[in-house]
């Protein structure tokens, strides 16, 4: 690609959104990039896409400081930052949000194939350097020419983990084929006396990544809206 623009990390990294990947639609294998499409209105306009995700405390940390008070607070500022990213620092690029929003997107298949995301039994992607402790933010499409990431490399750190800690602390015993019996998982957590309700006891046991973790009003903000999910089945 021509005149390739350089991507400022600096802007998104100091917002807590420290994940970036760029690719190319063309790339993309076409079940992902069905579900990535830009809108008709924006025709042949865009060409990449851009996939922004936050790992660690940082990103909680700057949502508290920016004082948005609504329902999804996370997904407001993320919103927010990404428009002021564009704004300022990519100013003559057009671009669309495509989540969050409406569309059903693959979130986990697209960070596979940026190469941070290995499955863990409790469902969570899980990072070698961040453990679990990291997640999908923003999936965007522009008529940028950034240079499009190379696939990271690397194992799961599960394929080595003798001591399936996880496994173990799951009070619901839903992990004991090695993988998650949600139904078990639900019904557990939908207890009255569910240790599970505003945390997950098998992820916050896994090691890896621990000093990421995240702080306990983060853990109760987003595990109260899965459970208030699951509440409804």
């Amino acid at each position: 690609m021509e005149n390739v623009q350089p991507f400022d990390h600096a802007f998104l990294n100091a917002a807590g959104l420290n994940r970036q990947a760029v690719f190319n639609l063309d790339d993309l294998p076409e079940e992902v990039a069905a579900s990535v499409r830009p809108s008709r209105a924006s025709g042949d306009a865009f060409h990449q896409l851009i996939l922004i995700a936050h790992a660690g405390r940082k990103l909680w940390e700057s949502v508290k400081a920016s004082g948005i008070d609504s329902e999804n607070p996370i997904d407001d500022f993320t919103q927010q930052t990404v428009r002021r990213w564009f704004a300022e620092r990519q100013p003559q690029n057009r671009y669309e949000i495509l989540y969050p929003g409406q569309r059903t997107i693959g979130l986990q298949r697209l960070g596979e194939l940026a190469g941070w995301h290995h499955p863990a039994p409790f469902m969570v992607g899980i990072d070698k350097e961040w453990g679990s402790w990291f997640a999908y933010r923003a999936v965007v499409v522009a008529d940028t020419g950034f240079a499009p990431t190379e696939r990271i490399q690397s194992e799961s750190p599960c394929a080595s983990c003798h001591h399936k800690m996880c496994i173990a602390s799951c009070p619901a015993s839903a992990l004991q084929e090695g993988k998650l019996d949600l139904q078990k998982c639900i019904d557990y957590r939908k207890q009255p006396e569910s240790r599970c309700k505003t945390t997950c006891l098998a992820r916050v046991s896994c090691p890896v990544g621990s000093s990421h973790r995240y702080c306990d009003e983060q853990m109760r903000h987003s595990y109260s809206i899965s459970l208030r999910a699951i509440q409804h089945l």
